[in-house]
């Protein structure tokens, strides 16, 4: 089944090589998706694969190095995923 999410990354994911860590976090799993700065501080992570493949993504971000600098993460399903061609992060 595919499944797609977005996660709101929050505590000190900026400027600490975040984006470029679930990047290469990303090569190791059959996902597709996006991450990227916000405004606010936080890290938006957009990720659509088979459900087993997104959960387990989700579960190595948060086992990574990267797991010091999340302080709160938030999941939501969403219903109509983006059409990704790979796991860019994008820079808008």
């Amino acid at each position: 089944m595919i499944a797609s999410i977005q996660v709101f990354f929050e505590g000190n994911v900026q400027g600490v090589g975040f984006r470029y860590t679930v990047r290469q976090i990303a090569k190791g799993f059959d996902v597709t998706g996006s991450v990227r700065n916000l405004r606010d501080g936080r890290v938006e992570l957009l990720a659509t694969g088979e459900d087993d493949e997104v959960r387990a993504f989700v579960e190595a971000i948060g086992q990574s190095e990267l797991h010091a600098h999340i302080r709160k993460h938030s999941e939501t399903p969403l219903p109509n995923p983006p059409d990704f061609r790979g796991f860019e992060i994008r820079h808008d």
